[in-house]
């Protein structure tokens, strides 16, 4: 995914201390960092999730072991930083001017993450993690409520435009185009390939004209 400049800080609340990899350092921490991030990454497409290991991530990153397990601490604290990082390098949206090819565009995008060595692995192993550990499970719920707002501004313009009703969800009708590519990742094994992105898309867009996502019944 293209890169957006800049990165923010996160911490749990005001004099909390900041849950393992979720502080945004700069400097030398911040290149650490990004080496231990990207050797992740890869060592999560090579081996998957049940071979990930910290002291072979340290290893690929050129890094202290020491220096991972005392930021990081966890494989799934490792895993919902990653994450975190992907949604703040993830694209921003694309505008057409039409609901459809708007949906297009975001279920394209879809595709190409889910369907990326490293990324689709990524997602696999959080979303094994988030049944079981919190974090993992905030990280996702983080990443998908950047995503969703990013791309939900199109589906208010389809409404001020009169494509939809005046009172669709946006949220909704964004959920709706990503929800059967996953189900299809994780359940059926076939290829998300650009025909499953365009039909995703359609249903959303058929369904959100139809009036399937308004907010007052």
């Amino acid at each position: 995914m293209t890169p957006e400049p800049g990165a923010r800080r996160r911490t749990t609340g005001p004099g909390a201390a900041a849950s393992p990899g979720t502080v945004r350092p700069g400097g030398r921490t911040a290149r650490v960092r990004e080496a231990v991030l990207r050797a992740a990454g890869d060592a999560l497409a090579e081996h998957g999730f049940a071979h990930l290991d910290l002291a072979e991530v340290a290893r690929r990153a050129e890094v202290g072991k020491t220096t991972v397990y005392r930021r990081w601490g966890t494989i799934t604290a490792l895993l919902a930083d990653l994450l975190d990082d992907m949604a703040e390098q993830s694209e921003p949206r694309t505008e057409t001017g039409a609901l459809l090819d708007d949906l297009a565009a975001n279920a394209a995008l879809v595709r190409r993450t889910l369907t990326d060595p490293r990324q689709g692995a990524l997602f696999k192993a959080v979303i094994a993690a988030a049944t079981c550990d919190a974090p993992a499970a905030e990280a996702l719920h983080r990443f998908y409520a950047s995503r969703i707002a990013e791309w939900a501004p199109c589906v208010r313009q389809a409404a001020e435009r009169g494509e939809v009703p005046s009172d669709t969800d946006p949220e909704e009708v964004i959920r709706a185009v990503s929800a059967p590519l996953y189900y299809q990742l994780l359940t059926t094994g076939a290829p998300l390939d650009r025909a499953a992105a365009d039909r995703a898309a359609l249903a959303a867009y058929e369904a959100a004209r139809a009036g399937a996502f308004r907010t007052v019944r």
